[in-house]
């Protein structure tokens, strides 16, 4: 049985969400902020963890970077604002996906089946080669990246775009196809989720960010690895 953690400070939110994800059979538990989350994370398994932004004591932003220290479970982060950057912040502290207040129980439980999804085609496939371009090394078995010789840490989502370039060097992969063949849904609208993403592996994996030596730009077409 999959856990989730609902992480809101508003109970009569947390309630909305737990009455959803147990009638799918998920096991919940409930924190009313960032801290009662890393709490739990320490000292429980969590499949997933739906994260909202503004709480007191320690808010969504400063958690999930923290849970990005010690875990790789994907996060689904609430916030009810709208500005786009808001989305990005989100998305750049680790965040796996974004669902804007007021939403759709229904929407974000598909969500949640669509991450959890992934994570278990994620943990089924096996690989037994490894990726060498320059000084990158990629074990898709392990789902690890090393660069000269330094563990380089990325979300799962990070490693699957990652993985993807790297398997087809030189093709020019487009945002949409990226968001398609990563997150496992259409990609049916336009926004910045995969030019979070390649921003922060950039940041993480280029000696140069603004002048990338592995994730090369086509403008107007997408991104590859050569």
């Amino acid at each position: 049985m999959n856990t989730v953690l609902v992480v809101d400070d508003d109970s009569e939110i947390r309630d909305v969400i737990h009455v959803y994800l147990r009638n799918e059979g998920y096991h919940v538990i409930e924190a009313a902020d960032g801290l009662e989350a890393l709490n739990v994370i320490k000292k429980t398994p969590v499949h997933l963890v739906i994260l909202d932004v503004m709480m007191p004591r320690m808010d969504g932003i400063k958690a999930c970077i923290q849970i990005r220290e010690i875990s790789n479970t994907p996060i689904i982060m609430l916030s009810a604002k709208e500005e786009d950057m808001d989305k990005i912040t989100g998305l750049m502290t680790g965040a796996d996906d974004y669902m804007i207040k007021p939403f759709n129980p229904l929407e974000l439980l598909a969500r949640v089946k669509a991450q959890l999804r992934r994570q278990s085609l994620m943990g089924k496939e096996e690989f037994n080669s490894l990726i060498i371009i320059k000084d990158l090394i990629i074990d898709k078995a392990k789902h690890s990246v090393t660069l000269k010789g330094n563990h380089i840490s990325l979300t799962p989502l990070e490693f699957s775009i990652l993985e993807l370039l790297a398997s087809h060097p030189g093709q020019v992969f487009s945002s949409e196809k990226i968001y398609e063949s990563v997150w496992r849904e259409p990609y049916g609208y336009s926004d910045n989720t995969v030019m979070v993403h390649i921003r922060n592996l950039r940041e993480k994996i280029e000696e140069s960010p603004r002048d990338p030596n592995y994730i090369k730009t086509v403008w107007g077409v997408g991104y590859k690895i050569d």
